[in-house]
């Protein structure tokens, strides 16, 4: 039986999401999710009179790829994806997961390797096309999540056909308090941090280019942060699994970072000089999500929190400037089963325990 929210999915991805216009091609970059949504995507890019272009891809074959990785053969797919890349105008990836640590037993140096070759495809997708990616929901996510497969599907599709477009008032106003803001000071369990958005512009993001979504970001004055914060959501970076992860700051470097595995942590840190300094920050609210699950396109729209991003800033946009083959969106959450916590900008109280005080930001509770 087919699923009519897959319908209104593909259909919010398109008009809504990447704003398909006729004429624009359409990268559809597919990885283990099923048919149905590939072909719900296609036929909506050929409603709006779009070119769809498919890519199939399996973690478990792309695992093995990885593992072998030299430079010839990136260098090759590197260009090989470029050059489709440059071709298109809109990009849609819809990413499911049947293990969300497949790729856990690649060795370091080969990841290292890949992010440094593949980085020119993404810089080109992120700054030159409409794109938007997502999730797929499998009994995998669902499990991480400790769900029912059904109650997750349930879930994901609430997440997702969000009303987007209702919240853009409210996310317009918080942009305008973030681009006034000189100084921000966040306060909670573990945390005491500070640091300047002086002269850096902050993007709301209302279903754009993440499904889900719910974010308002910018970036930190790259040598400004100070302090310390402790992250209290789990999460998986490079296919491994982190908690605990505690970063503390002087001028603006990450002198100091500990977790359940300091050793790996400090191995992601040090892949380049950029990856220990902040390339974004960022306040969520999508109020259909309340815990995480180690999935971090969830996990950073979590009501009531922030992230604060070690490595690549996005170019163009938000940007301090800072550059590394890294982006690690590490989440807090301030709500107060989670102990709490406060955002202040230069001398205002703007948000408390995951609450937004002002009466303009009211809809992002």
């Amino acid at each position: 039986m087919h699923d009519p929210r897959i319908d209104q999915l593909a259909r919010q991805l398109v008009r809504y999401s990447t704003n398909v216009k006729k004429g624009d091609k359409v990268l559809l970059d597919i990885y283990d999710a099923p048919n149905s949504i590939a072909i719900a995507l296609i036929r909506a890019v050929v409603e709006a009179k779009g070119v769809p272009v498919v890519k199939l891809h399996d973690t478990v074959v792309t695992r093995e790829l990885m593992r072998h990785a030299t430079e010839g053969q990136y260098d090759l797919l590197s260009k090989n994806n470029l050059d489709l890349m440059v071709e298109m105008q809109a990009y849609i990836a819809v990413r499911g997961s049947h293990n969300i640590t497949e790729t856990a037993d690649v060795p370091a140096k080969n990841m290292s390797l890949i992010m440094e070759k593949m980085r020119p495809v993404i810089n080109h997708r992120v700054n030159n096309t409409n794109w938007c990616v997502l999730r797929w929901p499998t009994s995998a996510m669902a499990q991480q999540a400790g769900m029912s497969t059904e109650a997750f599907e349930d879930f994901y599709f609430r997440v997702c056909l969000l009303d987007y477009k209702a919240l853009l008032p409210a996310m317009g106003a918080l942009k305008k308090l973030m681009d006034k803001a000189q100084n921000v000071h966040i306060k909670g369990p573990g945390t005491d941090l500070k640091f300047s958005l002086k002269g850096l512009k902050a993007i709301p993001c209302g279903g754009t280019h993440n499904i889900p979504d719910g974010e308002v970001f910018s970036a930190p004055v790259k040598d400004s942060v100070e302090g310390y914060v402790s992250y209290n959501a789990p999460t998986v970076y490079q296919g491994i699994a982190f908690d605990n992860v505690r970063l503390e700051f002087s001028k603006g470097k990450i002198v100091k970072a500990t977790a359940n595995n300091t050793t790996a942590l400090n191995k992601i840190l040090d892949s380049d000089e950029g990856a220990r300094y902040i390339g974004e920050f960022a306040i969520g609210f999508n109020q259909e999500i309340k815990e995480p699950m180690r999935d971090i396109l969830f996990d950073e729209k979590i009501a009531g929190s922030f992230h604060f991003t070690p490595g690549q800033a996005y170019e163009g946009v938000a940007d301090n400037g800072n550059r590394s083959q890294v982006h690690w969106d590490l989440v807090n959450i301030q709500r107060p089963e989670y102990g709490g916590g406060e955002i202040w900008f230069d001398s205002t109280l703007i948000r408390k325990d995951g609450k937004f005080l002002a009466k303009e930001l009211e809809k992002l509770n």
